[in-house]
């Protein structure tokens, strides 16, 4: 998820590895990414010509790396975010993830990354009240349950706007 998250923030336009850093930490949470994780992620799209890579004169008279999305790595984005299994509808983050960049992504994909995530949370509902039903879960159990449930009903209602707010002419901009 960390690739996608980095190659959807050079679809604005070019950035410092720096910049990188900050604003995908902010992304994650508000922490800056390691260099350990940046660098080599920027290595690889460069290898995969995702990416391209010139030098700049920084403010302070240093020589800095600028990175640029290539129409490569554009069509590489858009197969990575469309490619959405049963797994990744099990993740709250490549979820999120591909929520965030719906309007990148055509409205058949769209409905199918929703369609799965309904799946999932319908099969982790059903397994909760299995779950309440034949154990003795006890009072505060009970109240993890009810809150789980809550949560499930709330993004059901969250995926059906999305529904709503996702119509077939809204496709990829450019």
């Amino acid at each position: 998820m960390n690739d996608l998250i980095i190659l959807s923030m050079l679809l604005a336009g070019p950035r410092h590895g720096y910049q990188l850093k900050h604003e995908a930490g902010m992304v994650f949470g508000g922490e800056v990414l390691h260099n350990n994780l940046i660098y080599p992620l920027l290595r690889r799209f460069l290898k995969d010509g995702w990416v391209s890579r010139k030098e700049i004169s920084g403010e302070r008279g240093q020589t800095r790396q600028q990175y640029s999305l290539t129409a490569q790595g554009r069509r590489a984005l858009l197969e990575r975010l469309s490619s959405f299994t049963e797994s990744d509808a099990a993740s709250d983050e490549e979820f999120r993830s591909r929520v965030g960049l719906f309007d990148l992504l055509e409205s058949h994909t769209r409905e199918n990354i929703l369609t799965l995530r309904e799946s999932y949370l319908q099969s982790l509902d059903q397994r909760l009240v299995i779950l309440e039903t034949n154990m003795q879960v006890g009072k505060y159990g009970a109240e993890v349950i009810a809150q789980l449930r809550d949560r499930i009903a709330s993004e059901a209602r969250w995926i059906s706007h999305l529904r709503r707010i996702s119509k077939p002419d809204r496709r990829r901009s450019s």
